[in-house]
């Protein structure tokens, strides 16, 4: 390990002469890095990432470009599953993220594999994301969210605060998980999941409407809600009514039904 900052001149960056930075680390042009802040084996920073002070990057972790990382962060720590492997297991993190104060993100529990974080997402104060996970793009994470491993969370997500996420849970594209809630199961794509014991209580109009979703299709799975939710139906059987709209979003919603990881799906009996 060593004081970087004479790499750091040389690429317009600023680096704290406290930082330590491993003689492996890449670290692009542009990049912050504040006081006390540790820079592991192998990690890459991308152009213009800030990083503030007391941050630990630990070995084997990418960072993209333009990420901001705030006092306190750890990223790219050990799994804490107890059968992890001990080797080359790798945390992955795309551009434009921002991760708050003392947000933890693992690394892959198995050699070879990934824990992966997408673009824009934002993780505030003390969330967790667990080994094996896989983050999309452009969601958000508020205080003290708990994601378990092997997780998946698509796109255009929000969890509201004090949220757990048990492990092997999928989370689709423009859902919202209210605070304080407990997710053992799939929350799917465009609806409003909270509770606990958790309920799916309706679609997530508020997020569609701020992501242009026309009237028309918010109508469209305002009734797919209602046909598995409300119809007391099978999950089978809701899909075959569910085959009979026309719609990309309700094509995607049947997919993820299908597709769903073997936990099952949040809520078919809370609503009923």
């Amino acid at each position: 390990m060593k004081n970087n900052n004479i790499l750091a001149l040389k690429k317009n960056n600023q680096i704290h002469i406290t930082s330590i930075i491993d003689d492996s680390a890449i670290i692009e042009d542009g990049v912050e890095i504040g006081p006390y802040s540790i820079i592991g084996k192998n990690v890459f920073i991308g152009k213009n990432t800030k990083i503030a002070s007391h941050v630990l990057i630990d070995k084997y972790t990418t960072i993209g470009e333009n990420c901001k990382i705030y006092t306190g962060a750890i990223l790219g720590s050990d799994s804490q599953d107890l059968k992890a492997e001990q080797g080359e297991n790798f945390l992955i993190i795309g551009d434009n993220n921002t991760i708050r104060e003392y947000v933890t993100i693992n690394r892959a529990s198995k050699i070879n594999d990934k824990t992966i974080i997408g673009n824009n997402n934002n993780f505030l104060s003390y969330a967790h994301v667990a080994h094996d996970s896989i983050i999309g793009d452009n969601n958000i994470f508020s205080n003290s969210v708990n994601v378990g491993g092997h997780c998946i969370f698509e796109n255009n997500i929000i969890v509201g605060g004090l949220t757990g996420i048990h492990q092997f849970v999928k989370v689709g594209s423009y859902s919202m998980i209210g605070g304080m809630s407990r997710i053992t199961q799939d929350v799917p794509p465009f609806f409003v999941a909270v509770g606990n014991p958790v309920k799916v209580e309706t679609v997530n109009i508020t997020g569609l409407k701020r992501h242009n979703f026309p009237l028309e299709k918010i109508i469209l799975l305002k009734k797919a809600w209602h046909i598995i939710y409300k119809s007391n139906l099978t999950l089978s059987s809701a899909i075959k009514e569910l085959e009979k709209l026309d719609s990309d979003e309700i094509l995607y919603l049947i997919k993820f039904l299908k597709d769903s990881s073997k936990r099952g799906i949040s809520g078919l009996f809370m609503n009923l």
